[in-house]
């Protein structure tokens, strides 16, 4: 039986006391304050008195962290799945203030539409998208829930939207521990709601 409502999950805050964008790097798991966000999501997706059926997240430390809460509350085994990891990105493990005034990296901001620094957008969607279907597909009944990243999540809700991929990231609607819920309709997804549950925290590091 498929799920009934997907909800996309921004993991909590990280510990990152360096400020460098983490991305795909091992071992940044989350601060004390990003496990109580993490809890906070959670709480808030159990107050919508919805059943959950199933619980995915990605491999990096901080989503599997984010999704223990929730395999807590609803008594679910999360499912690692690698299509909903953080986007690969050349100045992963640099501060990017300080990499952008170097002219020898001015080379890989060329295309912003693609973008040239990473995975292009199209193939996050894309991977986004097979992922979502998936977990609706192979739920039993009820909600599922994706733990993921702020890019995958962001770049889901242009997609679904039909707008434009390339952005600002500094313009992004998905702070830590949001939650944004989806339908699907026949083949076709559509966005139903977005909260902040744990509206706090340091966004430091975010690809």
């Amino acid at each position: 039986m498929p799920a009934e409502r997907l909800h996309l999950v921004r993991h909590g805050e990280v510990h990152n006391p360096r400020r460098l964008l983490y991305g795909r790097l091992p071992h940044y798991r989350l601060s004390e304050d990003g496990r109580r966000m993490a809890r906070a999501a959670a709480e808030y997706v159990e107050g919508l008195d919805r059943p959950v059926g199933s619980l995915h997240c990605s491999p990096l430390e901080r989503t599997q962290e984010s999704a223990e809460p929730f395999a807590e509350i609803f008594g679910l085994e999360p499912v690692i799945d690698e299509r909903v990891i953080e986007p690969t990105n050349v100045f992963e493990g640099t501060r990017m203030s300080r990499s952008l005034r170097d002219p020898r990296n001015w080379w890989h901001l060329r295309n912003p539409s693609l973008p040239s620094w990473g995975e292009p957008y199209l193939s996050i969607a894309e991977r986004m998208e097979d992922a979502m279907n998936s977990a609706w597909d192979e739920a039993d009944g009820g909600d599922a829930v994706i733990v993921s990243h702020q890019a995958p999540i962001w770049i889901t809700h242009l997609y679904v939207a039909g707008l434009r991929l390339r952005h600002d990231p500094r313009t992004r609607r998905c702070a830590l521990s949001s939650v944004t819920s989806f339908e699907r309709v026949g083949d076709v997804w559509r966005e139903v709601g977005y909260a902040e549950p744990a509206a706090a925290g340091v966004d430091l590091g975010a690809v």
